[in-house]
């Protein structure tokens, strides 16, 4: 069977697809994080359904959906302690003459305030113009999230707008912020 495994190295970090021999450290990772620190963090999450099982089916479907060109989901790890420290992901919003996609990212919230999250975004955001072959990536952002909207801005990404109405959470459509980078402004193509 065919394998995505794009990966790619920061200075402190491993981006790469999860696979089926991170299920201890990704789920020891999870049930260490610290209750929620504000309303965009999820804090700590009930694992108890997440099994060796259902873990591997996780691993796999990531596969299917990166061979599919709709999603690609990556994990952090610390380089030298192979510690999972969070997820990054890429949606493909528009292939042809777009090449668009839009990314997501969390750093569990017991590794804030390293600097993870920057390194990794600056490293993703390479991967996703020159292996996943996007020209436009775009980070959607609630209002009120000022660390996710710090992040952005620290990696260089732009404000474009205000998408009213835009996602559905919190029982709600809420507004989202969109920044954006290209990649000739990353890549120079």
């Amino acid at each position: 069977m065919q394998q995505f495994n794009t990966a790619s190295e920061s200075t402190r970090l491993v981006i790469r697809p999860l696979a089926q021999e991170d299920y201890e450290n990704w789920l020891n990772e999870f049930n260490n994080r610290f209750q929620s620190q504000h309303r965009h963090d999820e804090g700590k999450i009930d694992m108890s359904m997440c099994t060796r099982e259902w873990f591997n089916n996780l691993v796999e479907k990531h596969q299917e959906l990166a061979l599919s060109d709709q999603v690609y989901i990556f994990g952090i790890f610390l380089k030298e302690a192979g510690t999972h420290v969070g997820m990054i992901d890429f949606s493909t919003l528009a292939r042809d003459h777009f090449q668009w996609g839009r990314i997501g990212y969390t750093v569990h919230n017991h590794h804030w305030r390293k600097g993870y999250g920057k390194e990794a975004v600056n490293e993703a955001l390479y991967m996703a113009f020159r292996e996943l072959k996007f020209h436009r990536i775009e980070a959607h952002i609630n209002i009120d999230n000022a660390p996710s909207i710090q992040l952005a801005k620290s990696v260089g990404m732009e404000f474009e707008c205000i998408r009213k109405g835009f996602i559905y959470e919190f029982d709600e459509w809420t507004d989202n912020l969109v920044y954006y980078k290209n990649s000739h402004e990353e890549t120079g193509i």
